[in-house]
């Protein structure tokens, strides 16, 4: 009985909708803006956390740390420069005492940078940034090789005159061959392409593709001894996979590694306890951290906007709902003298500015998801329209539109049944 009585209210509203299309229409647009305001800026604000996941990871590692001079990030100018006055360069001499006490808790990897043109033919790429590193780097961080390889430790041994090309470098030298096996100058030196990296785009603002890796001691050849090194490491890799073996236990490995790289570096600096450390130790947390707080800002910015996006939603279908009750009043007059009941005329005028609300939230689905393929297509982003945001999407819809029913629903029941059946 109760499912007859939903059922003829439901086709009741369906039939009042669809004799006042416009009326509908306007109803259903409002919901389907404010479902697609939802969709578009969840979705954003997914795919900016995911991108800056990624980025991060590329430029730094996911659980990598690094042993540097000092970490510029967060500190004013004067204590940027008491910080330089106080900390040592990290120089070879560390990084061998760090490999010979790193046991079996730390992979280390040293990393020398400077800013240097790479020459091809009748080409040369500007100011690049060249890096010399060991093999290890790359179990190390997620450095993605799109073609060939990375440096081995055989090329670290013999300090071979090899290179991996960062792909806005092979773009602009290599336009029409495959860069593999060419030689490149770097510094006056030839160096033979072994590996093409993979697109990586920016982080921080700055390209992951205007990169050059070669071995540190071609690298010293070239250059000469870095002034400074940084020195990236991390837990040790098990079984020939880049990941440690047991991903639960992955922060209990990485803290254990920091810890040896600190107890390390104090004792080759020979540090008394109490003393603060002459070097820093840039961890991943901190990376993490500026992402994750980016991501709350900009989520606290979009709470707001998307919860008025819904309420004026609701207001249009209240308004066009109330509309609906006043032009049939005289219908409801009649239909409660011949015996209808109070219930199933709120069920009806619920129904419609439900189903006004479920319809227009299907369409604002619709369309952000053809926004969304559209905008990644056209930017290079994966921009997924997930099921469960989809879902709850259509939910608050559903919901707006019980709310927005609600108060024309009282109004209907209490109009006056002789008064209502006079009205013309």
């Amino acid at each position: 009985m109760r499912r007859r009585v939903i059922v003829e209210a439901i086709g009741h509203a369906a039939r009042s909708a669809v004799a006042h299309p416009l009326r509908a229409s306007l109803g259903a647009l409002a919901i389907a803006v404010a479902v697609a305001t939802l969709v578009l800026v969840v979705t954003g604000l997914d795919a900016f956390a995911g991108y800056a996941r990624r980025t991060t990871a590329r430029a730094f590692g996911t659980d990598a740390f690094v042993v540097t001079r000092v970490a510029t990030g967060g500190v004013s100018r004067k204590e940027l420069a008491e910080q330089l006055e106080q900390n040592g360069v990290i120089t070879r001499s560390d990084v061998r005492f760090l490999d010979r006490h790193a046991g079996r808790d730390v992979v280390y990897a040293p990393v020398a940078q400077r800013r240097a043109d790479v020459a091809f033919g009748g080409l040369t790429f500007d100011n690049a940034n060249v890096n010399g590193t060991s093999a290890a780097l790359f179990e190390i961080r997620e450095i993605s090789v799109a073609g060939g390889r990375f440096i081995s430790r055989d090329d670290e041994s013999r300090a071979a005159q090899v290179v991996v090309l960062g792909a806005d470098i092979a773009d602009a030298l290599f336009p029409s061959r495959d860069p593999l096996g060419q030689v490149v100058r770097i510094a006056g030196r030839g160096f033979r392409v072994i590996g093409l990296q993979e697109r990586q785009g920016t982080a921080g603002g700055t390209s992951l593709d205007r990169y050059v890796w070669i071995p540190l001691q071609a690298f010293e050849r070239a250059f000469g001894a870095a002034a400074d090194l940084q020195v990236f490491g991390r837990a040790p890799v098990q079984g020939g996979d880049r990941l440690p073996a047991n991903a639960q236990d992955d922060g209990r490995r990485t803290l254990a590694g920091e810890d040896r790289a600190r107890t390390t570096m104090r004792a080759r600096r020979q540090l008394p306890p109490g003393k603060r450390d002459t070097f820093d130790i840039i961890t991943p947390d901190a990376a993490r951290g500026f992402v994750q707080r980016v991501a709350e800002r900009t989520s606290a910015a979009a709470a707001p906007i998307s919860a008025m996006a819904l309420l004026a939603a609701i207001v249009v279908v209240t308004n066009t709902t109330l509309v609906s009750v006043t032009e049939r009043t005289r219908e409801i007059g009649v239909r409660r003298a011949l015996g209808a009941r109070r219930r199933d005329i709120t069920l009806e005028v619920i129904a419609e500015s439900c189903l006004v609300a479920v319809a227009g939230g299907s369409g604002g689905l619709a369309a952000s998801a053809g926004v969304l393929w559209g905008a990644g297509a056209a930017l290079g982003l994966d921009l997924p329209l997930r099921a469960s945001t989809a879902t709850w999407s259509l939910g608050a819809a559903a919901i707006s539109g019980l709310i927005a029913g609600l108060y024309p629903a009282r109004r209907a029941n209490r109009l006056d049944v002789i008064t209502a059946i006079r009205q013309e």
